[in-house]
């Protein structure tokens, strides 16, 4: 598999989204995803957005794929300076962590083209090193996922993460999300041992991404920042 996902993402391209033009694209691609799945109702703009699109601690990533867009991920970075959070109103429990200190990523709208699947394209690997990116460079403390109770192996098996909340609805969705949760601080070492294409790939530079500063918004861990993705 690592010898897949390498290969894969010297043909890739990590982008930020901040054009109102590409973030539609990747609401749409949200809307087509999502819809595949039985997981939204239909609606006539065909686009899956919402307000927390907007926020300033939101950080929305997309990756490319030989040109093309293959899949993206939406980023909510929760500390001291701001608690907004699209899973904050679902698992409200989620907001002690983050008054103790803690700082805290809520990665939410996950989704891959279809055809990718088609292309025997790694694609669920190459979007996973988002979040993981994002937790060096920000230096995260806990990294929260609310996902469907069948998409939880995936989590546990390659990033460490374990159930803290069982299934609830969640806004907007038809199905039920459960949260699951990871120390990614305490799991970085052991996980990038493991998958080492999950972190940075120093003879691919382009498969790094350039996130932006978000300092006025987000407080990093007083732990100190890590090396940048």
């Amino acid at each position: 598999m690592s010898e897949q996902v390498i290969e894969a993402l010297r043909r890739s391209r990590y982008r930020i989204i901040s054009d109102d033009k590409d973030l539609e694209e990747v609401c749409r691609l949200r809307y087509n995803c999502y819809r595949a799945e039985g997981s939204i109702a239909v609606n006539e703009r065909g686009i899956m957005a919402d307000a927390f699109d907007g926020t300033a601690n939101c950080v929305h990533v997309a990756v490319e794929f030989d040109g093309k867009l293959l899949g993206a991920m939406r980023l909510h970075l929760m500390s001291e300076l701001s608690h907004e959070s699209p899973s904050l109103g679902t698992f409200p429990e989620i907001l002690e962590s983050v008054k103790r200190g803690q700082t805290a990523l809520d990665l939410t709208r996950f989704v891959i083209d279809p055809s990718a699947r088609r292309q025997h394209v790694p694609a669920h690997f190459l979007v996973m090193r988002i979040p993981f990116l994002a937790t060096m460079f920000y230096d995260i403390d806990l990294a929260l996922a609310p996902v469907r109770v069948e998409h939880t192996a995936f989590y546990r098996r390659y990033l460490g993460y374990e159930l803290m909340i069982g299934p609830r609805s969640y806004p907007w969705l038809k199905k039920p999300l459960q949260l699951l949760t990871a120390n990614v601080s305490e799991q970085r070492d052991a996980i990038l041992a493991r998958t080492p294409f999950f972190g940075p790939v120093g003879d691919i530079p382009h498969s790094n991404i350039a996130f932006p500063d978000l300092s006025g918004v987000y407080a990093a861990s007083k732990r100190g920042r890590s090396e940048a993705a």
